[in-house]
Parts: C-alpha cells; structure tokens; sequence
C-alpha cells in the first residue's frame, strides 16, 4: 500500500504539555530491515482502529524507528526510582519512545516503541530488545488482559532485521506497547527532584487524564493519593489471586493508573509457595509473592512522600494527611483478596469462616506442593458435577485431602450457583512458565511462530478450555520447571 493512503493515527502526544525536564525529544534509531511480525488485531478493533495504516509501510516505518512525524517528534520520559530500595536519582525510558496517543472509544491510549534505541537515559545500554523478550510481554500482557487484569498492553511486535547482543547473539525486535498512562511513582520521585511546581504540574496532568472524576474534588492531590492506593490495592490482590509474580517491583516500575507494567521477569506459579520467586535478581526475596501488597504500599509512600507539598504547608499535617490515607491500602488490599479467594472456593457466604478457611486452604496447597491453577480448576470442575478423584489425587496424603473436603463441603453446603461464580474466578489455563519457554525458543531458534500464536490464542480466552488445548493446561514435568526467569534489557 502506498505510504500515502492512510493518515497516522498516532497524532497527539499530551506528554508535551509537561515541563521539559520530565522528558526529553530524540528519535528512535533506524534499523535495518524491519518486518511486521505480529499485528494485535483484536486489540485494534477494541480502540476501534482501523487496521490499515498498522499494516502499511509508512506504518511500518514508523513503528520500526525508520521514520518520523515531524508534527509529532517522539519523546523519552524521565524517571527516578528505588530498585531493591535503593534510590536512583535519575533512571528514564533507556529503550524507548513514546509516539503518543490513540484516540479510542474510550480516550487517549499511550502509543510507545519499546526496544527502539538509545536515548538520553540509556546509560550504557544499547536501547535495543531482544525478539525472545519482546514476544515473552507480548504473551505475558495478552495472558493479563484475557484474565481481565489490568495491564499494558501488546498492539504489535517487529522484527528488526539486526542482532541484540546479550549473553548470546539473538535477533532483535521492537514491542509496540500500548497504555492508559506510562506515568509512574519514580515520575514523581523525578519531579520532586526538580520542585514542588514540577510535582504540581505533573500531578494535575495525572488528574486531568487518568483520573477525570476528581475533576471537581475539593482535595485533588489528597484524593489522587488515595485512588491511587484503592486502584493498587485491587490490581496486587487480582495478580496475587491467579499466582502472578510481577518480579521486578521497583518504584519505577509501579504505574499511577493501577495497570501491570515493566514485568519482564514476571511469572504464574505452578506450585503454591508463599514465598515463591522467579526473577534471577531477586536473590533476598523482596518481591515474592506473598510480599507483593508490603511493596506496593511501599512504593505508594514514596508517591505519597512527593505530594506533601500539595496537601498542606504545614509538613506535620501534610505528613498525617498522608498517613491517613495510606492507611486505606491494606484494608483495600484485604478486601479485594479475601473476596476473590471465597469466590475461588465457592464459600461467597460468612465472610469471617470462610476467610479462615482460605487461608487454610492456601496453607494445604503450600504443605502438599499443589499446583494453583490445577487445584482450583479441579474445585471448580467438581463443583460443575465432576468427579472429586482428580482434586483429592493432587494431595501427598489422602487422609489431608478427605479432610480438608468434608469441612469444605460443611462450608460450601451444596450452596446453589456457586458453580459459575467459582468458574469466573479460576482460570482453566494460564501462561505456564514451560509454555512460554518452548514457544519462545521455538520462535527465536526455529522461526517457528506456530507455539506461540496457538498459546496466544488460548489465552484470550483462559476461563474456557478446548479439548484440543487440554495440554496447555498441564503443569511442567520436573525437568520443565522454569525457576528463574531474565529481564529483557
């Protein structure tokens, strides 16, 4: 199609309305041949997008970092962050562009090239991303979006034609990433960095696209800390309630619209271990799974910590303003996660039992070395009617498992429509660890795409299972077991 027929949609970037120390223009580096690798169709049709231009070659151009609307120069955002808790003063996009937004049925959606090159914040790095990183966030957000999490999302993946040079020479690619903000706690921690007016600017900018209904609050920046703690709450307890790992929880990596972000290490458990982590980096365990609600509220101090110029003069009732609200975040967090869990063992009734009994079922899961998905799944499945042979055969000790099912069924009661409500809360198939590994190296080694649109697929739909997918849903073979998994950079 010729570059002329369709009109780039991407045509507004409302970041350049911010102070310019909390960006910086450069354009992606072009690269050598560029090829549409995958185009997220069903993701185009929800921002009611025509596919035609993503599928053109000034499309391509663009999304590759060949070329450049001069109307609309791409950007770098600056950050800041702790990562491991310790503060890094000034971090940034070191691999990406923000293009700018969509206009969709439902607003401005980022549109951000990721892998696309050096930029002010490289700091060494070469900007580029490998095509096995880049096809593991495009898996792993689609898997996110299909378990109705709220995540960055995956518009499109290009291969550029060049080598990444990692621990071994791979192929390289760019993620077309899309988002409702790429705004996060280390954009405040930068901003509060360069003053209180840097702080405002940013802050109203937030409101003024990501949380429209403050519009007429009488305590913006107050109500802004406090939706931010409520929306966190609600996305830690969703990721926790599935076995979802993010990984890497630094400041930086924490989004202020309550959307999964920066999760290259991330993964879903197999076995349920409280404890459980997966990132290589994290060797003291700081963002294990049950840890997951501590280190968000964490990071939300430092948010909060930023804004105290915004809630009073007075510091003293600046910092108790904040408290108070910070307060909120763990009773939200519990909940939205207790609530989930009665509704994945279909105790929806009695709220303080059959908390108790959650947690002891968590407790039995961790000391019989269950797999999550399989045990819920297996619950549910019994609950539909089936046989309960399958869930009791995944205890190492059948008198625990005859027990733990007589005082589920005291609790549960035969309790009508259950069935339902537990399928909607359990998923039948998640992004497996082995599975994503065996697609990836069957796409990167073998150019063999195949594995991985087939998972893809799956995924969209993981509350339902096909006969014909019934292995995806399996959980690994011992020398399957991924037990740690790599950021992309």
């Amino acid at each position: 199609m010729p570059s002329g027929d369709v009109l780039n949609p991407i045509s507004t970037n409302h970041y350049r309305q911010l102070p310019e120390a909390l960006f910086s223009l450069g354009n992606p580096e072009p690269v050598s041949a560029p090829a549409l690798q995958l185009l997220n169709k069903p993701l185009l049709d929800e921002y009611a997008q025509d596919h035609k231009w993503f599928e053109s070659n000034a499309g391509l151009a663009v999304l590759s970092g060949n070329a450049v609307n001069a109307a609309n120069p791409p950007i770098a955002m600056a950050y800041a962050g702790h990562q491991f808790g310790q503060r890094v003063p000034l971090l940034g996009d070191g691999r990406a562009h923000m293009l700018g937004q969509l206009q969709t049925k439902t607003g401005a959606i980022d549109v951000q090239l990721k892998g696309s090159g050096r930029t002010q914040y490289s700091r060494g790095g070469d900007g580029r991303a490998t095509l096995s990183s880049v096809l593991r966030e495009h898996l792993i957000s689609e898997a996110m979006a299909g378990l109705n999490i709220p995540s960055t999302r995956s518009l499109g993946v290009i291969t550029t034609g060049e080598t990444v040079y990692r621990e071994t020479p791979e192929p390289g690619a760019v993620l077309i990433r899309t988002a409702r903000s790429h705004i996060r706690v280390g954009s405040f921690q930068h901003a509060a960095n360069l003053g209180d007016d840097a702080v405002k600017a940013l802050a109203d900018h937030l409101l003024k696209y990501s949380y429209p209904e403050l519009t007429d609050s009488a305590a913006p920046y107050t109500d802004l800390l406090l939706s931010a703690c409520n929306r966190q709450a609600d996305l830690i307890s969703q990721w926790m309630l599935c076995g979802f790992i993010h990984g890497v929880m630094n400041t930086d990596n924490m989004s202020l619209v309550g959307e999964t972000i920066d999760f290259g290490p991330c993964a879903f458990m197999d076995t349920f271990k409280a404890d459980k982590v997966f990132s290589s980096i994290d060797r003291q365990g700081r963002y294990a799974w049950a840890k997951q609600p501590g280190i968000a509220l964490w990071n939300l101090s430092r948010f909060a910590e930023t804004l105290l110029p915004l809630f009073d003069n007075d510091n003293d009732t600046a910092i108790g303003i904040a408290e108070r609200q910070l307060s909120s975040f763990m009773p939200a967090f519990q909940t939205a996660f207790y609530s989930g869990l009665r509704q994945k063992i279909g105790l929806i009734n009695e709220p303080h039992t059959a908390n108790a009994f959650a947690d002891r079922t968590l407790s039995v899961l961790g000391q019989h070395a269950i797999d999550m998905t399989v045990f819920f799944d297996a619950l549910t499945r019994h609950v539909s009617g089936e046989s309960e042979t399958p869930l009791l055969d995944l205890f190492n000790n059948k008198a625990d498992a005859i027990e733990w099912l007589s005082d589920w069924r005291a609790l549960h009661n035969n309790n009508p429509g259950t069935a339902d409500t537990m399928r909607r809360a359990n998923p039948a198939l998640i992004a497996r660890n082995h599975r994503v590994e065996a697609a990836l190296l069957a796409a990167t080694n073998n150019n063999d795409l195949k594995p991985l649109l087939r998972l893809s697929e799956a995924l969209r739909t993981p509350y339902q299972c096909s006969t014909e997918n019934r292995d995806l849903q399996q959980p690994p073979l011992p020398d399957e077991i991924v037990k740690e998994t790599f950021c992309g950079t």
